[in-house]
């Protein structure tokens, strides 16, 4: 059996600013945009650069109920966890870029992390695993 996570819905309050951030702040692809008028919705698909998992599917809030939970979809945890090849090109790259870092960059048993905010304040992981984590090694 073959199965995989296609999309996660991240919900956020204008499609354009949300895609602005991504793809500007955080050097993400645009996938996908298409509206789909007998919605008045667009399907917004983001993805960061090289990937070929994951993607975001970046949701704008349709009532109050998801509005209460724009930047806060994990309860104050770490919500997203972003792996790169190089860790200190993107921290650099994103500081230089305004984005907020919450926890500064620390060394820890499974590579090199730091915790910033996105535009709306759900927390993201940026890490770089070290190459024995399990994760590193699933495909072989």
């Amino acid at each position: 059996m073959v199965q995989s996570i296609v999309h996660i819905a991240l919900v956020v309050k204008d499609y354009d600013e949300a895609i602005d951030f991504y793809t500007k702040k955080l050097n993400f692809i645009l996938i996908e945009d298409t509206y789909q008028p007998e919605q008045d919705k667009r399907w917004v698909v983001v993805s960061p650069p090289g990937s070929v998992g994951t993607t975001i599917l970046l949701a704008r809030a349709s009532n109050l109920d998801q509005e209460e939970f724009i930047g806060n979809q994990s309860g104050g945890r770490v919500f997203l966890f972003l792996n790169t090849d190089d860790f200190w090109r993107d921290y650099n790259d994103m500081i230089s870029k305004g984005v907020e870092f919450v926890r500064e960059p620390k060394e820890q048993s499974y590579g090199m992390v730091a915790v910033f905010k996105d535009l709306y304040g759900n927390l993201w992981d940026l890490l770089e695993l070290k190459e024995d984590h399990p994760m590193m090694n699933r495909s072989k």
